[in-house]
């Protein structure tokens, strides 16, 4: 038992956590029954924003994870409602990303234009080339606002660790000297919309990640309880580099949760 307020929903992060790439991270179905049984409440947040919130849900569901489009938050769903607050009317924007975050932002009114963007909105793109580097760090260095989805640096995948939007941002403010103000974690934005969706109290959240500086942050500056699994980039050494720790370290989900009985 801890001494912590009693969990009743947990926020978890998906890359790392739940699956690398396409290869599921142990028994999700079982896993899911038990957090079930203990009827506590889930919510999915996630950096990565090449994917839309449908194909979200349906990636769950094609691992035996049910879910609600609703209790999926990625970095690509923080930075249109960011702009859709700064813009209600919506706009045009410059988009260096994939279809999920181009179907995102056009859901809440922002298309793709070179003509005369309201912002600069950079996230992962595996067809990233030249062109469209110079074209976003031109407008950029034109005063255009700089967003990025997320500063993760790399990727786990079964064949390693690729190349993550970190890359792609290091990249435009090398060119632009200019920072990007992330939407993603560390910001603590995407864990707030979370604990709105399930009703619950920061203190009565366990947010789960397998990155100190992105997932156990956010977390922390959000004011939940937080877990690092061992499953994914951040290791035991790593946690000794930060000053702030997370609430519980267990090797995978499954050891978490037996933990928390």
């Amino acid at each position: 038992m801890n001494s912590y307020q009693p969990v009743k929903a947990l926020i978890l992060d998906m890359d790392g956590v739940l699956w690398r790439d396409t290869d599921p991270i142990g028994d999700l179905p079982a896993i899911f029954k038990e957090i079930d049984r203990r009827a506590w409440k889930t919510a999915f947040v996630t950096n990565t924003a090449t994917r839309s919130i449908d194909q979200y849900v349906a990636k769950l569901a094609s691992f035996g994870v049910k879910t609600q489009a609703k209790h999926i938050i990625n970095s690509g769903l923080a930075t249109a409602r960011y702009l859709q607050e700064r813009y209600p009317s919506g706009g045009q924007v410059y988009i260096l990303g994939e279809q999920g975050l181009v179907a995102t932002l056009e859901e809440f009114g922002f298309t793709h234009s070179m003509e005369n963007p309201l912002a600069v909105v950079a996230s992962l793109d595996r067809e990233v080339d030249y062109r469209k580097l110079k074209e976003a760090s031109t407008f950029i260095r034109q005063g255009v606002l700089f967003l990025g989805t997320n500063p993760d640096p790399s990727l786990p995948t079964p064949d390693g660790y690729i190349p993550g939007t970190g890359a792609i941002l290091a990249a435009l403010s090398a060119a632009s000297g200019q920072s990007p103000l992330i939407m993603g974690k560390p910001s603590p934005v995407m864990y707030h919309i979370a604990l709105s969706v399930l009703g619950v109290k920061p203190g009565n959240a366990l947010a789960i990640g397998d990155q100190m500086p992105t997932d156990i942050a956010a977390g922390v500056e959000a004011g939940c309880q937080t877990a690092l699994v061992l499953t994914g980039v951040s290791t035991r050494e790593t946690v000794a580099e930060f000053e702030f720790q997370p609430t519980y370290i267990a090797n995978d989900l499954p050891e978490l949760i037996d933990r928390l009985e």
